[in-house]
């Protein structure tokens, strides 16, 4: 007995001691990777130059403790102008550049999807998969002359892609389990040339004067997806057919211009227009609201259905709303405003605007909030701030605390404080040039995708 105490004591001290050996032998950056199990992650990017022909920086942030400490927060850094940059070169034959949004393969939900994620890059056009978990870059696609957004279907087979100055919307076939990834040409939507299911132009001065699409969405169920355009007017798109098409068309007297900020609630895809260039729309600010039970698969009449105006600040000068969020339980629609500084609330049972409150406080004169998302708990939102110089976005743009916003949600979701900011800097020439835009929430855990019985229900 006793020599068989002796002989398990002296295991377990051997396996203690390498235990201690592997610890010390782990590099810096081994010992503090998260384990990604559970809580979750705040990604955001900064849209400024990392090398001379683009590139950019993703920071990821441990969310509790941004939450909780947002000015001392140490996010882990990647430059998208290394690896990533370096796999675009040899994939495409050019560099990518300005990388302007991010999304996980599960759309809205990261807790579906979120072992995968896709950057856009505006500037250049290039679509950018990542693992999540290790920050690696597994494929570079060039879809064109702009990538401005992306949107992933339900079913996650199918990334919608807005590519704005080309006037196009694309389509890349998705399989997270294998990473396979490829453009798909025959798919693409004209959105300038060509007409309607009504027979009226696509692009035209009195009816859509600029159909460089802004943001895709689609719906819940995945059957469409929501278009906005930057001159005014939307298309609601059918996503599944090839090419796509057009199954509803709005004009610019019943969708306003440069429309960003969507998300469904219930029966409700809500929609909001902004502001675009100073010279020609300055301060720009609504929120719409569309049942979505009324879209079908058969194209609808122009303006079919009507769209319900939640609220707007026509006649406001300084005004720019942008990024869009549910608080918890989808009750309190939030809309920021990245010219006025401020988040309007929307009751989201009545579709009534009931409250608007400020974030330039002591931790910002002008933070500029652009994108939003927010905690599983609902208690903390998350806001992309913009830099003095945008890389993007044009003269609404503009702040002067560029980083991550930390706002407390207050009063079940009906109003707001800004916490604290965890700031971004990337000087260049003696000029402070971080721009952050993209913020996605990353909840961890899951696999790279769902499994065959959810893809076949379209859940």
């Amino acid at each position: 007995m006793r020599q068989r105490l002796l002989l398990a004591l002296s295991v377990m001290i051997a396996c203690s001691a390498a235990a201690i050996a592997t610890v010390a032998l782990a590099s810096p950056d081994e010992r503090k990777k998260p384990s990604h199990k559970k809580g979750y992650e705040v990604w955001t990017i900064d849209q400024s130059d990392s090398r001379a022909d683009g590139g950019g920086y993703l920071y990821v942030y441990d969310g509790p403790e941004l939450a909780k400490k947002p000015a001392s927060a140490v996010p882990e850094k990647v430059d998208l102008g290394g690896e990533a940059r370096e796999m675009c070169l040899q994939q495409t034959g050019s560099a990518p550049q300005r990388p302007h949004m991010v999304v996980f393969n599960g759309g809205n939900s990261s807790v579906d999807g979120n072992a995968r994620a896709a950057i856009a890059f505006v500037v250049s056009g290039h679509v950018l998969f990542m693992d999540a978990d290790t920050r690696k870059p597994i494929k570079c696609i060039d879809t064109g002359v702009q990538a401005h957004a992306v949107w992933p279907t339900p079913d996650q087979r199918q990334i919608i892609v807005a590519n704005q100055n080309d006037k196009k919307l694309g389509r890349i076939s998705t399989d997270y389990d294998s990473d396979e990834y490829r453009l798909e040409p025959a798919a693409t939507l004209d959105l300038a040339n060509g007409t309607t299911p009504s027979g009226a132009p696509r692009q035209s001065p009195e009816l859509r004067p600029d159909n460089a699409p802004i943001c895709p969405r689609t719906d819940d169920e995945g059957k469409r997806t929501f278009v906005t355009l930057r001159g005014g007017g939307m298309f609601v798109v059918d996503h599944r057919q090839t090419p796509m098409r057009i199954v509803a068309e709005y004009d610019k007297a019943n969708v306003d211009e440069n429309g960003c900020g969507e998300i469904q609630a219930g029966d409700k895809m809500y929609v909001n227009s902004g502001a675009g260039a100073a010279a020609t729309n300055p301060d720009n600010h609504d929120v719409y609201a569309f049942d979505v039970d009324e879209f079908g698969n058969r194209p609808n009449r122009p303006n079919v259905p009507a769209p319900k105006l939640v609220y707007s600040y026509d006649g406001r000068t300084g005004v720019d709303s942008h990024g869009v969020l549910l608080t918890k339980g989808e009750r309190y629609l939030w809309t920021g405003d990245r010219q006025a500084n401020t988040v309007s609330v929307v009751d989201s049972r009545r579709d009534k605007l009931v409250n608007e409150f400020s974030i330039a406080q002591n931790s910002s004169s002008d933070p500029a909030p652009d994108l939003m998302d927010i905690s599983p708990d609902g208690k903390t939102v998350f806001a992309s701030l913009r830099g003095p110089f945008p890389q993007s976005g044009g003269h609404a743009s503009v702040g002067n605390t560029p980083g991550v916003g930390v706002i407390d949600v207050r009063r079940g979701g009906r109003d707001g404080r800004m916490k604290g900011i965890a700031r971004i800097s990337n000087f260049s020439s003696n000029v402070e040039a971080a721009d952050p835009h993209a913020i996605r929430l990353r909840v961890l855990g899951g696999g790279p995708g769902r499994d065959d019985d959810e893809r076949r229900r379209g859940r």
